[in-house]
């Protein structure tokens, strides 16, 4: 049994080319990721993707809005993890009012490998969420991207103090 997971932050279709927030880099984090979960799938690491769908109760947001294709997971990400365990998340830590903790516990996880988007903002959150304290937490630094290359670098030298940074070749 491993106790080691992958949580695949936000790889959703807004954040690309043609969606309504694109990223920095994302066809290249898009092809390290498939290639980080080829590799966790070979080590048996299990995958949870994280998908952020915007609050309604407070209107409509900018990206992220349910029943779009914007909101729904990138296709490549999904057919490169098609059984990866689905979280759904309102607020940038994936720990904060989900079912995270309970499908780490089920699979009885004790170390995290996280990825995805934002650097800054949701992968940030997660990492350093009070409910990953308990947890083994590194960032694969060359999986996540944000706006531009600078946020990216300032977010990851913020969390170096806090969780191990690592690259895909680590794993």
């Amino acid at each position: 049994m491993n106790n080691k997971a992958l949580l695949i932050i936000d790889l959703q279709n807004d954040y690309f080319e043609n969606g309504k927030f694109p990223l920095h880099n994302t066809e290249k984090v898009l092809n390290n990721i498939k290639q980080l979960i080829s590799k966790s799938q070979q080590q048996g690491i299990h995958i949870i993707h994280i998908q952020h769908i915007a609050d309604s109760s407070y209107g409509i947001a900018p990206f992220f809005n349910e029943g779009t294709t914007g909101v729904e997971i990138h296709p490549q990400i999904l057919q490169s993890a098609p059984n990866g365990e689905v979280v759904i998340k309102k607020f940038a830590d994936s720990f904060y009012n989900t079912n995270l903790e309970s499908v780490l516990s089920k699979l009885e996880v004790n170390e995290l490998f996280i990825c995805g988007m934002m650097t800054q903002n949701c992968v940030t959150h997660t990492a350093i969420s009070k409910a990953a304290e308990k947890y083994k937490v590194s960032v694969v630094a060359d999986c996540c991207t944000t706006v531009n290359e600078m946020l990216h670098n300032i977010a990851l030298h913020a969390l170096s103090t806090r969780v191990n940074l690592i690259s895909m070749a680590d794993i």
